[in-house]
């Protein structure tokens, strides 16, 4: 599964988990206390550069009124994730092409990523299951455990894709509002893959995407080759003691192997 950004640690509030991400770093992690008083500077690896994060100075108040917001314009957010206080990307809907480079450059593959609002996200995502085929193989991605940098993927092969879209809907909640927890489907005999991150952003996989974007279409997606993703800038996750033990249920139903941290 491709990693996109990494985790710099978390804090806790009103038995919430909110992990803060700076997307423009990686292969560095900082310890981070509560939030808007233990902020620490992250530096970039290999630099002496600080950033600064616009959580740093805010009340308590205005931290938590940053979170309850959801809506912005006529999109809206899951419970998993927030933007920057300073909204340096406001959420909006749209997809857009990109490519995935493995880290040798060796591998290249045409992508999509979409933002899709809360009301249609999931079923835009079950639907952009269908042209994975009757059996595709499964990972389930989770940064629950904080003990440990990275995040946990979880491997499940060969599942018929009703009893798979059946689990994921039963796990609809749990899916749409853990900000640390991912799944990713995909068929290698194609190959393509979709993946519904932690991030709830939707990313498609394959060299011939074309099936995927009329998917996209039909929901009334737009595409902008100009948009910009929360991932592209400082943002939050959030997540709850509930949401883990709804992932280890989820784990059960799927019947998955352990995994390893990446």
């Amino acid at each position: 599964m491709p990693v996109f950004l990494e985790l710099f640690g978390d804090l806790r509030l009103q038995q919430q988990q909110i992990v803060q991400d700076f997307p423009e770093i990686r292969g560095c992690n900082a310890a981070m206390g509560f939030l808007k008083k233990f902020i620490r500077n992250v530096l970039r690896e290999g630099s002496q550069a600080q950033l600064r994060s616009s959580f740093e100075h805010l009340s308590e108040e205005e931290l938590e009124a940053h979170l309850r917001i959801a809506k912005y314009g006529n999109f809206t957010l899951t419970d998993a994730i927030r933007p920057s206080y300073d909204l340096q990307v406001v959420p909006r809907e749209g997809y857009r092409h990109d490519i995935y480079r493995s880290d040798n450059g060796k591998t290249v593959i045409p992508v999509l990523m979409a933002s899709v609002s809360k009301e249609r996200l999931f079923d835009t995502f079950m639907e952009l299951l269908d042209p994975l085929g009757d059996e595709v193989d499964v990972v389930l991605e989770t940064s629950h455990n904080r003990d440990r940098p990275g995040h946990h993927d979880l491997y499940r092969e060969d599942i018929d894709m009703p009893v798979l879209k059946s689990v994921l809907w039963e796990f609809e909640d749990l899916l749409l509002n853990d900000g640390c927890t991912g799944v990713a489907v995909l068929n290698p005999d194609i190959p393509l893959e979709v993946q519904f991150d932690e991030h709830k952003l939707l990313i498609c996989y394959g060299s011939d995407l074309r099936s995927f974007e009329r998917i996209l279409k039909g929901h009334g997606i737009p595409n902008d080759e100009q948009i910009r993703f929360i991932t592209e800038a400082e943002h939050v996750h959030s997540s709850t003691e509930y949401y883990a033990r709804r992932f280890e249920e989820l784990k059960m139903y799927l019947g998955m192997d352990e995994g390893c941290y990446v």
